[in-house]
């Protein structure tokens, strides 16, 4: 090989180093180039964490890598900054589907998926069940089951889903209603539990006349409050004694002692509307303000600087979830803002609210429409302000019962269908079915679903994380 060979050689090898080297150099530090716009650009990357975990991941139609079975999270590089058709399934699971961006340097997440079972393994747990009711801490379910001409309550515990006798409308027949007519004329008209679980209020009607009692239910022994000598409107459990039960009746506020059967003078009058959460009272006066308060007769908290106007014609309701308050007047709900001290407008012809898990995030809904606001700032992808809402969905039927599923879905049914709908907002919000029934009525609790249908009492397996 001649002198002058070898030189060009070296040259050659020159040049191709020097081209060679800063393609390397750039490529190493994440440029890629786009053959669509001739140029040289820095890609994005997809994360994704999904529950149940090995879920597979296809972009654009084309499998790319499936979460890993320890964390149920994926990362996908080098994409260029563009939309992408996300979608991630499992085999037994309704499968998630959404249009992304990549943007360049950037890594767009979703970090809260959840697949939702095709079969949610229904199992019955009751029949003949015309009501059910959830303790407020949720370990036990009381039925009302109906045996013609009788009925009867079961308790059932929640954690293995055992069912034993509770009362049956037979045990009635003593106290207050000693009834001589048939046993099919009384009636349960509505069960309230104690914030212990530990006691039920039982309101009964017959013959044209209204009864309480209070059972207790690890003793299973009811007590007739017949010595109550007023009309009475509501009764609540005093936080902390069980001697004690409070009455409302004509806007006044009065204490039993159930020991001594005895009725106190007024506490408070001119109540609207009371509830009690924990040890905490909290009422709303006629003047329209709210107080809180752990005794009605001292250490009062105003908590809302400028009264909110109450109508004559129109009924109030306060409801309490998690450190926020709302309230009800008529049909149109409101929310009291922690900042201005004072109630704000969130919907018309409301049906509810709910809060999420860590409270970080409600639901509410009216028959057609829901819509979830954010209370605190939303750091994670999409990010959100306190104060954000989103807008779920406007359905053609009816709205029945509504729950959060996990932190970042809901579950709700419309006339025979049960369906969980996702809260991210960015392109479509993915809403699937999860069952149907005739004319359910659901309660999620525990991550699993409850179910009454026909009478009929169902339990899912769980199904979520």
């Amino acid at each position: 090989m001649t002198k002058k060979v070898r030189n060009v050689i070296f040259l050659f090898l020159v040049l191709l180093f020097l081209i060679i080297a800063p393609l390397i150099v750039i490529y190493s530090l994440g440029w890629r180039f786009d053959w669509k716009t001739k140029k040289i650009i820095q890609p994005g990357m997809f994360y994704f964490k999904t529950w149940p975990r090995s879920c597979q991941i296809y972009i654009n139609g084309k499998a790319e890598k499936k979460t890993d079975i320890f964390f149920g999270s994926v990362l996908i590089e080098n994409l260029l900054p563009e939309n992408y058709e996300v979608k991630i399934t499992k085999d037994g699971y309704h499968s998630w589907q959404k249009n992304l961006a990549i943007t360049k340097r950037e890594v767009t997440e979703a970090k809260n998926i959840t697949l939702i079972p095709q079969n949610p393994g229904l199992t019955l747990i009751s029949n003949n069940t015309e009501e059910f009711f959830f303790s407020p801490n949720k370990e036990i379910i009381i039925t009302k089951e109906i045996n013609p001409p009788e009925w009867s309550l079961k308790i059932i515990e929640t954690r293995q889903n055992i069912k034993s006798h509770l009362v049956s409308q037979e045990d009635f027949r003593i106290g207050a209603l000693n009834l001589l007519g048939k046993l099919e004329e009384i009636e349960l008209i509505n069960l309230t539990f104690s914030e212990d679980s530990k006691r039920a209020l039982l309101t009964l009607g017959a013959k044209e006349r209204i009864y309480y009692f209070i059972l207790n239910i690890e003793k299973k022994e009811i007590t007739p409050l017949d010595f109550l000598k007023t009309d009475v409107e509501k009764i609540f459990f005093v936080p902390g004694d069980e001697n004690k039960i409070f009455v409302l009746n004509n806007l006044e506020i009065k204490e039993v002692n159930l020991e001594k059967k005895e009725t106190s003078e007024p506490l408070i009058k001119n109540i609207i509307s009371l509830i009690i959460k924990g040890s905490d009272i909290y009422y709303i006066n006629k003047e329209g303000f709210v107080f809180k308060t752990q005794e009605l007769d001292q250490n009062q908290e105003r908590i809302n600087i400028m009264p909110f106007e109450i109508k004559q014609e129109s009924k109030y309701e306060l409801q309490i979830l998690g450190n926020n308050i709302f309230l009800k007047e008529d049909s149109v709900l409101y929310m009291f803002n922690n900042e201005n001290l004072s109630f704000e407008k969130l919907i018309d012809l409301a049906l509810g609210v709910e809060t999420s898990a860590e409270s970080k995030k409600i639901a509410y809904f009216n028959n057609h429409e829901i819509w979830v606001m954010f209370l605190e700032k939303k750091y994670e992808q999409p990010q959100k302000e306190a104060g954000d809402k989103v807008f779920i969905n406007r359905f053609s039927e009816n709205i029945g019962n509504l729950f959060w599923y996990t932190d970042h879905y809901l579950i709700f049914n419309l006339e025979n269908k049960i369906k969980v709908a996702e809260i991210d907002d960015r392109d479509k919000i993915n809403i699937v079915d999860l069952a149907e029934f005739k004319e359910p009525e659901i309660f999620f609790v525990n991550k699993k679903l409850y179910l009454l249908s026909e009478n009929n009492l169902y339990a899912s397996s769980e199904l979520t994380q």
